[in-house]
């Protein structure tokens, strides 16, 4: 075994990932559904993107977030999932040192961009809803534009600061990573150092912005459900609930799984660790699943526009 000194001298090249170190049997039976979930996230997220992209129909600022959200989705699941199922299928567990810190910048910086993303989508069905006769002049092309640029912009810059900060301390020895994914956390606590900063600031940060995000989504189905209970039209407010009902519902089940990560994470101490790793993969992997399929194809001009796409083909 390695002497202290000799920790000193070595810095760390690369990690190694353990997924669910207590249960190593689970990896088998886990491959399978992760496997499938993986398959529909990606295929569900193509099929939308390529709609969108070949019906000039859906060429229109709402459809645009939605092409947004589906490509934060592709690169989340892309970032995460296939490394995961490397390590089940042919136990490739080694991470480089870069690698795994932009890992962890992308898995960062995307959760926060997707969670914004949300936040516009529902400012984009409150205009549509509650003033309806302003809509085209407010949500515009050149609207979204901007707002994706904010997204991105926002939390690229602000959450970076995370991995620079765990990058630049000290790795001396430890190497084993009791993750599926390079977690902030869970690599810090490698390190030699004190990483009080950086957990601080992920807090800080991560709390700001994603509950800056539902508090604003929040504001905005509210307003939505009081304009909805107005409508006097025969089956307008169930249609309009129902559409706005699901998407409330995807963006809950959304920050509730980041709320228990985070809580979990917190007091690891009392979560068993192979549950806290579990709930980490499943946040990357549930919600690109399940939001082309709430947001896009429940929405008639979708399914219409997809439609036509198999009768050109046909």
């Amino acid at each position: 075994m390695a002497s202290p000194s000799n920790h000193s001298t070595a810095p760390v090249s690369e990690f190694l990932l353990i997924c669910f170190p207590n249960y190593q049997s689970w990896q088998h039976w886990l491959s399978l559904p992760l496997s499938l979930l993986f398959l529909l996230a990606m295929g569900a997220n193509a099929t939308l993107l390529i709609t969108i992209w070949l019906e000039a129909s859906l060429h229109e600022p709402m459809y645009y977030l939605l092409s947004l959200l589906s490509l934060l989705d592709v690169v989340l699941c892309l970032t995460v999932i296939p490394r995961i199922l490397a390590i089940f299928w042919f136990d490739l567990r080694s991470i480089s040192f870069s690698a795994c810190f932009l890992q962890m910048f992308i898995m960062n910086s995307f959760l926060a961009m997707e969670s914004c993303t949300f936040m516009v989508m529902a400012y984009d069905r409150y205009v549509a809803i509650c003033h309806p006769l302003r809509y085209p002049s407010i949500i515009t092309d050149q609207f979204v534009a901007k707002a994706s640029v904010f997204i991105m912009a926002r939390n690229a810059l602000l959450l970076s600061p995370v991995p620079i900060l765990s990058a630049r301390l000290r790795y001396c020895g430890k190497k084993v990573i009791e993750n599926c994914i390079c977690a902030n956390l869970s690599v810090s606590r490698l390190s030699c150092d004190n990483f009080t900063l950086n957990r601080i600031y992920q807090f800080v940060a991560g709390w700001t912005l994603l509950g800056s995000d539902f508090i604003l989504i929040f504001l905005s189905y509210t307003f939505i459900l009081r304009a909805v209970l107005r409508f006097k039209a025969e089956g307008a407010a169930a249609k309009a609930l129902s559409t706005c009902g699901s998407h409330f519902i995807l963006i809950l089940f959304f920050s509730t799984i980041l709320l228990v990560v985070v809580l979990t994470d917190v007091s690891r101490k009392k979560v068993p660790m192979d549950i806290l790793i579990l709930l980490n993969v499943l946040h990357h992997l549930i919600p690109p699943a399940l939001n082309p399929i709430v947001y896009g194809f429940r929405t008639k001009e979708l399914k219409q526009g997809f439609q036509k796409l198999l009768q050109r083909r046909s």
